[in-house]
């Protein structure tokens, strides 16, 4: 199977991915993040470097999920192609950072991607509020995240709100994380467990 988590910057995607991985046995597919050699300048100057940073994305991503079909092992995917384009793009192009004639060609590039790639399995979505991710973000202390602004993340939530209720391409499963920490809270990862469970498997695995 597939399975994707998806979900606003600091929302807990990837921490969450690793424990789901180490609990299933489950293979996984984490973000290239330390090793993106635009994100740090995409921080600094969003208008020079927004294109090239989501044609990175979306390469990286469409490699990942080659290599998710190709594999005969479950595998949890940290963030989905989906988002690249309907969130991360789209938002960049709304808020004027990539121009009329390079998402047209991100868009073109996208579709002819989308004709190889089959939805996930299981698509969980981490819900959180602006406050929340914050909170998150500062705790795990990236420096280049530090130039991220407040009006950037609410504006990619937005954009989460509107994909998350149109989303019809496979399962679903909604998890707010404002007043969870799954990470020192036993409870809080076993709740998750069981709603994964039931979801992949129904009420009896």
């Amino acid at each position: 199977m597939h399975i994707a988590i998806c979900g606003n910057i600091g929302s807990g995607k990837t921490t969450l991915a690793q424990m789901l991985a180490k609990h299933y046995n489950w293979e996984a597919e984490f973000e290239s993040v330390e090793d993106n050699p635009y994100l740090a300048d995409f921080y600094e100057d969003m208008l020079r470097w927004s294109f090239h940073l989501q044609v990175y994305f979306l390469n990286s991503r469409f490699n990942q999920i080659k290599n998710i079909r190709a594999s005969k092992k479950t595998t949890i995917q940290d963030r989905t192609i989906y988002e690249d384009a309907y969130i991360f793009a789209a938002n960049l192009y709304k808020s004027k950072f990539i121009n009329d004639r390079d998402y047209s060609s991100y868009l073109s590039l996208f579709h002819s991607m989308l004709q190889h790639v089959e939805a996930p399995d299981l698509l969980i979505y981490l819900k959180a509020d602006i406050p929340k991710l914050v909170q998150q973000i500062q705790k795990r202390g990236r420096d280049y995240e530090n130039a991220i602004r407040l009006d950037y993340l609410t504006n990619l939530n937005e954009h989460y709100t509107e994909w998350i209720s149109d989303y019809s391409l496979g399962k679903i499963l909604i998890i707010d994380v404002n007043n969870l920490d799954f990470v020192k809270n036993v409870e809080d990862f076993s709740s998750i467990v069981n709603k994964v469970d039931t979801e992949l498997f129904g009420l009896f695995k």
